[in-house]
Protein backbone atom coordinates (compact mmCIF):
# COMPACT_ATOMS: atom_id res chain seq x y z
CA UNK A 1 0.00 0.00 0.00
CA UNK A 2 1.31 3.66 -0.89
CA UNK A 3 1.42 5.53 1.97
CA UNK A 4 -0.26 8.21 0.67
CA UNK A 5 -2.50 10.06 3.38
CA UNK A 6 -6.15 11.09 2.37
CA UNK A 7 -8.77 13.53 3.55
CA UNK A 8 -12.42 14.06 3.25
CA UNK A 9 -14.32 17.15 4.34
CA UNK A 10 -17.53 16.75 5.23
CA UNK A 11 -18.92 20.69 5.63
CA UNK A 12 -22.16 22.96 5.56
CA UNK A 13 -22.62 26.10 6.54
CA UNK A 14 -22.00 25.40 10.44
CA UNK A 15 -20.45 22.56 10.91
CA UNK A 16 -17.12 20.46 9.32
CA UNK A 17 -16.26 17.02 9.62
CA UNK A 18 -12.88 15.36 8.60
CA UNK A 19 -12.32 11.69 7.71
CA UNK A 20 -8.71 10.21 6.71
CA UNK A 21 -7.09 7.15 5.33
CA UNK A 22 -3.86 7.25 6.07
CA UNK A 23 -2.65 4.92 2.79
CA UNK A 24 -4.67 3.64 0.11
CA UNK A 25 -6.69 0.34 0.79
CA UNK A 26 -6.75 1.06 4.97
CA UNK A 27 -10.28 1.86 6.24
CA UNK A 28 -11.53 5.71 6.91
CA UNK A 29 -11.76 7.01 10.19
CA UNK A 30 -12.85 10.00 11.55
CA UNK A 31 -10.45 13.07 13.01
CA UNK A 32 -12.48 14.04 15.82
CA UNK A 33 -9.75 16.26 17.00
CA UNK A 34 -10.50 17.70 13.19
CA UNK A 35 -14.19 18.69 13.73
CA UNK A 36 -14.99 22.54 13.43
CA UNK A 37 -18.34 23.84 14.38
CA UNK A 38 -19.72 27.30 14.48
CA UNK A 39 -22.75 29.12 16.52
CA UNK A 40 -24.69 30.69 13.85
CA UNK A 41 -27.53 32.52 15.84
CA UNK A 42 -31.25 32.60 14.34
CA UNK A 43 -32.24 35.93 12.28
CA UNK A 44 -33.66 37.85 14.78
CA UNK A 45 -30.89 38.39 16.64
CA UNK A 46 -28.52 39.18 14.35
CA UNK A 47 -30.56 42.08 12.46
CA UNK A 48 -32.85 43.43 14.70
CA UNK A 49 -33.64 46.89 12.62
CA UNK A 50 -36.88 46.84 10.23
CA UNK A 51 -35.74 47.58 7.50
CA UNK A 52 -35.45 51.16 6.07
CA UNK A 53 -38.30 52.79 4.00
CA UNK A 54 -38.31 55.02 0.88
CA UNK A 55 -40.85 57.05 -0.67
CA UNK A 56 -41.78 56.67 -4.32
CA UNK A 57 -40.92 59.76 -6.20
CA UNK A 58 -44.75 59.68 -7.20
CA UNK A 59 -47.77 60.02 -4.73
CA UNK A 60 -47.44 58.90 -0.51
CA UNK A 61 -46.60 55.60 -1.30
CA UNK A 62 -43.53 53.75 1.04
CA UNK A 63 -41.88 50.76 0.10
CA UNK A 64 -38.93 48.82 2.63
CA UNK A 65 -35.65 48.21 1.11
CA UNK A 66 -34.52 45.17 1.43
CA UNK A 67 -30.84 44.51 3.01
CA UNK A 68 -27.97 44.61 0.91
CA UNK A 69 -26.61 40.89 2.05
CA UNK A 70 -28.01 38.48 3.94
CA UNK A 71 -26.11 37.91 7.28
CA UNK A 72 -26.10 34.22 7.36
CA UNK A 73 -25.02 34.24 3.93
CA UNK A 74 -21.81 36.29 5.00
CA UNK A 75 -20.95 34.05 7.69
CA UNK A 76 -21.06 30.58 5.61
CA UNK A 77 -18.89 32.43 3.45
CA UNK A 78 -16.40 33.23 6.31
CA UNK A 79 -16.88 29.82 7.92
CA UNK A 80 -15.50 28.49 3.88
CA UNK A 81 -12.79 31.00 4.35
CA UNK A 82 -11.67 29.52 7.57
CA UNK A 83 -11.66 25.86 6.74
CA UNK A 84 -9.53 26.66 3.69
CA UNK A 85 -7.26 28.10 5.52
CA UNK A 86 -7.47 25.31 7.59
CA UNK A 87 -7.19 22.68 4.87
CA UNK A 88 -4.32 24.76 3.18
CA UNK A 89 -2.40 24.83 6.94
CA UNK A 90 -2.74 20.98 6.76
CA UNK A 91 -1.69 20.85 3.06
CA UNK A 92 1.57 22.72 4.15
CA UNK A 93 2.33 20.27 6.82
CA UNK A 94 1.85 17.40 4.56
CA UNK A 95 -1.33 15.90 6.71
CA UNK A 96 -2.91 14.81 2.88
CA UNK A 97 -1.89 14.44 -0.15
CA UNK A 98 -5.49 13.91 -1.71
CA UNK A 99 -8.78 15.10 -0.23
CA UNK A 100 -12.07 15.28 -1.75
CA UNK A 101 -14.91 18.14 -0.60
CA UNK A 102 -18.20 16.46 0.16
CA UNK A 103 -20.83 20.04 1.17
CA UNK A 104 -24.24 21.25 -0.64
CA UNK A 105 -23.85 23.06 -3.66
CA UNK A 106 -23.87 26.43 -2.59
CA UNK A 107 -21.09 25.94 0.37
CA UNK A 108 -19.05 23.54 -1.77
CA UNK A 109 -19.00 26.52 -4.46
CA UNK A 110 -17.94 28.76 -1.25
CA UNK A 111 -15.05 26.21 -0.14
CA UNK A 112 -13.75 26.07 -3.87
CA UNK A 113 -13.81 29.64 -4.22
CA UNK A 114 -11.39 30.22 -1.03
CA UNK A 115 -9.35 26.95 -1.47
CA UNK A 116 -5.39 27.98 -1.75
CA UNK A 117 -3.12 27.07 -4.36
CA UNK A 118 -1.81 23.89 -2.47
CA UNK A 119 -4.63 22.89 -1.28
CA UNK A 120 -5.98 23.00 -5.03
CA UNK A 121 -3.33 20.62 -6.04
CA UNK A 122 -4.77 18.13 -3.49
CA UNK A 123 -8.07 18.12 -4.46
CA UNK A 124 -9.18 14.91 -6.29
CA UNK A 125 -12.90 15.29 -5.99
CA UNK A 126 -15.81 16.54 -4.62
CA UNK A 127 -19.80 15.08 -4.27
CA UNK A 128 -22.79 18.08 -3.74
CA UNK A 129 -24.53 16.18 -0.70
CA UNK A 130 -24.96 17.11 2.54
CA UNK A 131 -23.25 14.52 4.62
CA UNK A 132 -22.61 16.25 7.73
CA UNK A 133 -25.42 14.54 10.12
CA UNK A 134 -24.44 11.23 8.29
CA UNK A 135 -22.63 8.18 9.68
CA UNK A 136 -19.15 6.74 8.96
CA UNK A 137 -20.32 4.32 7.08
CA UNK A 138 -22.66 6.29 5.33
CA UNK A 139 -20.03 8.59 4.41
CA UNK A 140 -17.84 6.40 3.02
CA UNK A 141 -20.60 4.44 0.89
CA UNK A 142 -20.40 8.20 -1.19
CA UNK A 143 -17.25 8.31 -1.88
CA UNK A 144 -16.04 7.22 -5.50
CA UNK A 145 -13.85 4.70 -4.99
CA UNK A 146 -16.69 2.94 -3.03
CA UNK A 147 -19.87 3.35 -5.52
CA UNK A 148 -21.15 0.96 -8.13
CA UNK A 149 -19.71 1.93 -11.93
Amino acid sequence: MRQEPGWVLVADGQRARVLERPSLGAPWEELEAEAWKVFDPPSRSLGTDRPGRVHESLGTTRHALEPRHDPHEARKVAFASDLAHRLEAAAEARRFARLILVAPPAFLGHLRDALGDGTRQRLKGSLDLDLTKATLAEIVAHLPEHRPA
